[in-house]
């Protein structure tokens, strides 16, 4: 707390919110946000508080001023709205009153010698006000001041003490010199609202060549920049508002990898798109064979015409080829021969790719040519990257980089792919990434995804990280999907989709249900689209591109499901149920999801509901609507029946509706 009082400042500031380590890091909120802010602010003694929010956009010289207002217990809460994107600040002030303390007190007294003593206190403490006022208000309250202090009838200069102008005129000109201000100032990061609610799509662009042939019969083409304008409408009908590509830059031909992670390629292997540059350059490069930067510049703008942004991945790391190993050999790490080391995650080795040393001597040079990196993109029109890998580089270089981006370009997105420790994940997001991918692919029971994403919605940690849940990648194909057949994805999607509001689906493998290993026991798929370029047949009957599209659309239409916050869990007589609602502050869209778990049997059981938690009078029935099916039941009282075929369909998203008059409750069945 600043007090330039002298030390003469009584009023206490504590514990406010929202705060990131005692001020360190700014909360993350989006643009239109309301951001409630709360604080205990108390005095020794009796005395009356006037406490003040003070808020303004990061760089600004004057504050914007809110009054708060006291709840219970020297709790004080006020707020403001984040009218754009950028970095904000705000601040508590908090002073003694002495007018509310006379006006209180006042109204106590009965006497009339004691009324005429208060009287003229008061009168005092409006002259003092009057000379710190200036013109007209100044003249006012000395009027005011002069009526109170006059020998006329008590009871009228009371009344007078009491008018609402009096009070609104004094509190401008309160003595504020004693007073208390909160530090450090406290930071709000406003997003793009993308940043909060988003459906991430990927796709490898040289796989998007889709010709009317029978897949597999003839050698794939490689897909074009051009190709994958032409699947865009594909990608927007399903509903999804990011599409995401990996690295799209020159591949090295070294070392490069073979299928399945073969440690040798032959004639005509295109390599790991992660193995970046070539000759023909590096990370400011696009590789040819998919076409000019003229091509992505048409589609970035022709996918952002369709409600698409378009991501890229950003992985800092080279092939042997690359241009950087050649014009700064002192940016990577040598062994004793003189090799560069590759990289390696024991017992994986990836031999086509050089790690850079962040412990160079050279490191602001580095640094400064990788933000250059992102610079480049975002002339680019590009406004949504995915990180690769963030934990392995400098938290102090990220913390810049982001920094620096996000005030010349405050629209910026970034989301960390980082699966690692979960201390390092939270620091990358107080660092400034905007999401954070999760363990979600690794929580499948019932305990794991409840105790999660519990975790995820109500921890402080909400405040900071931001979860972007992914049923699949490119790199990770869990058990879960190789064993449960179509019952099992579209269980992972309804889950990733509605207990996250950001997103994400690695396709077309995962809307055409790409399940088999490389072997048995690993979470690699068998011909990874990372080695090979794979045929897609996307008008296969089996697709679950219809539920995709469902499930998106019910994602946008209610918005309780954009957001990560209001999530409660239910229990349910059964392990295999999972049961759980969002809904809207003001309760007007209350969404409940019931999930079979099991991807081979129906299950049933009951579900118990904290019926207020759904506005829902615990004496009325009322109706619940699937949206995936558009079915409707009627449900009575907390506790209702559910039961749920796999193979039918093993979720229900069910909106609540408004009370009816029906006596009888139905089973929910599917």
């Amino acid at each position: 707390m600043a007090d330039t009082s002298g030390g003469r400042a009584r009023a206490v500031i504590e514990n406010p919110m929202p705060v990131v380590d005692a001020g360190r890091f700014p909360a993350k909120r989006c643009v239109g946000d309301t951001v409630i802010v709360e604080a205990d602010v108390f005095v020794d003694g009796h005395e009356a508080l006037r406490c003040m929010l003070l808020h303004r956009r990061q760089g600004e010289r004057g504050w914007n001023e809110v009054e708060m207002r006291a709840l219970v217990n020297d709790r004080w809460r006020s707020e403001f709205t984040l009218p754009g994107p950028g970095v904000y600040e705000y601040t508590i002030t908090a002073w003694l009153d002495p007018f509310s303390s006379w006006l209180r007190d006042l109204k106590r007294w009965t006497a009339p010698e004691d009324l005429s003593v208060s009287l003229a206190t008061g009168a005092q403490l409006i002259a003092q006000a009057a000379r710190r006022a200036r013109g007209e208000d100044s003249r006012r309250l000395k009027a005011w001041s002069e009526a109170l202090a006059a020998d006329t009838d008590v009871a009228v200069r009371v009344d007078r003490a009491s008018d609402a102008e009096l009070n609104k005129l004094i509190s401008l000109y309160a003595d504020r010199r004693q007073g208390t201000t909160h530090e450090p100032l406290l930071g709000i990061v406003a997003d793009p609202p993308l940043a909060r609610f988003s459906a991430w799509y990927e796709m490898f662009p040289r796989a998007a060549h889709n010709p009317a042939r029978v897949p597999g019969m003839s050698p794939p083409t490689h897909g074009t920049f051009r190709d994958c304008e032409a699947r865009l409408p594909y990608v927007a009908e399903m509903g999804f508002d990011v599409l995401y590509f990996p690295p799209i830059h020159p591949i090295g031909e070294t070392r490069r990898k073979g299928p399945n992670n073969a440690t040798t390629s032959g004639p005509g292997d295109p390599g790991s798109p992660w193995a970046i540059g070539s000759s023909a350059g590096g990370h400011k490069a696009i590789h040819a064979e998919l076409g000019t930067l003229e091509d992505f510049h048409r589609l970035v703008r022709s996918a952002r015409a369709l409600g698409i942004e378009v991501a890229l991945d950003i992985a800092f790391q080279c092939s042997p080829d690359h241009p950087y190993v050649a014009e700064h050999p002192e940016w990577f790490r040598h062994r004793p021969d003189g090799s560069v080391q590759h990289a390696e995650n024991p017992p994986k080795k990836y031999e086509d790719i050089y790690p850079f040393n962040f412990d160079t001597k050279d490191w602001r040079s580095l640094w400064d040519e990788l933000r250059s990196i992102f610079d480049y993109w975002i002339e680019q029109e590009v406004r949504v990257f995915r990180v690769d890998n963030p934990h392995t580089k400098p938290f102090a270089m990220w913390q810049w980089i982001i920094g620096g981006i996000k005030r010349a370009h405050p629209d910026v997105i970034f989301l960390a792919e980082a699966f690692t420790r979960p201390k390092i994940m939270h620091r990358l997001a107080k660092l400034g990434f905007s999401q954070s991918y999760t363990y979600f692919t690794w929580r499948n029971n019932k305990a794991e995804l409840t105790e999660y994403f519990t975790e995820l919605s109500q921890s402080p940690g909400r405040e900071y990280f931001r979860p972007n849940a992914w049923p699949n990648t490119p790199d990770i194909l869990h058990e879960y999907l190789q064993q449960g057949g179509r019952p099992a994805f579209v269980t992972r999607l309804v889950l990733a989709a509605t207990l996250a509001a950001n997103y994400g689906i690695y396709g077309p493998a995962f809307e055409l249900t790409e399940h088999t290993p490389r072997e048995m026991g690993s979470e690699e798929y068998l011909d990874s689209e990372k080695y090979q370029i794979r045929q897609w047949d996307l008008n296969r009957a089996d697709s679950l591109r219809h539920i995709i599209t469902r499930v998106n659309r019910i994602r946008r239409d209610n918005p309780a499901l954009h957001q990560d916050w209001r999530l409660a869990f239910y229990t349910t007589d059964n392990e295999q149920l999972l049961c759980y609602a969002k809904s809207t502050p003001d309760l007007s869209n209350v969404i409940l999801v019931a999930v079979n778990l099991d991807p081979v049997h129906t299950q049933m059981g009951w579900v118990s509901l904290r019926l207020e938690e759904l506005g829902v009078q615990p004496d009325m029935p009322f109706e619940v609507e699937d949206l995936l099916t558009g079915a409707r039941y009627q449900w009575r009282g907390p506790h209702n029946y559910v039961e749920l075929a796999p193979h039918r369909l093993p979720a229900h998203i069910l909106r609540v509706c408004r009370a009816t008059d029906a006596d009888t409750p139905r089973p929910a069945t599917n």
